[in-house]
C-alpha cells in the first residue's frame, strides 16, 4: 500500500497526509508538532494499523474466510478503522465529505492493502496445511 501511495502522489502531486499522525498523537496525548516528531507518528500509526489489521485477516484465513469475498470484506474492515478512529479523536470528517478524487484514491489504496494481505493471509494457511 505504501509503495502505490508513493507512486500515486508522484504521478498526481497530492501530499503526504499527516492524519494518521494527528490520530496517534490524540490517542495517545503526546504533541501534534509538525516535523520530524509528526512523521514518526504517522509511521507508527500507518504501520501499526497495518499489521494489527494484518493479524485479523490472518485469522480470517485460519478460519476458512479466504479469497476474494474475504478479502473485499477485510477491506471494508480496514477502511472502517481508519474512519472511526479518525472522527472519533476529531481529526478526520465523514467520507461523504470528502472530494470524491480523495475517497477514490483512499478506496483504492485500501483496497490494494485488503487483497494483497488477503492473498498472503491464504496463501501462508494454504501451505501450513
Amino acid at each position: 500500500m505504501t509503495v502505490g501511495e508513493k507512486i500515486e502522489q508522484a504521478v498526481t502531486g497530492r501530499p503526504n497526509s499527516h492524519v494518521p499522525g494527528r490520530v496517534l498523537a490524540r490517542l495517545t496525548g503526546a504533541s501534534e508538532s509538525a516535523g520530524q516528531h509528526s512523521t514518526a507518528l504517522n509511521w507508527a500509526m500507518h504501520f501499526g494499523q497495518d499489521i494489527a489489521l494484518g493479524v485479523l485477516r490472518s485469522v480470517m484465513a485460519e478460519v476458512g474466510l479466504r479469497g476474494p469475498l474475504a478479502s473485499s470484506k477485510f477491506t471494508v474492515v480496514r477502511l472502517t478503522n481508519d474512519q472511526i478512529l479518525e472522527n472519533a479523536t476529531g481529526v478526520g470528517a465523514p467520507p461523504q465529505t470528502w472530494p470524491r478524487s480523495e475517497l477514490a484514491i483512499d478506496v483504492l489504496h485500501k483496497s490494494v492493502y485488503g487483497f494483497v494481505t488477503g492473498a498472503v493471509a491464504d496463501a501462508a494457511v494454504t501451505v501450513s496445511v
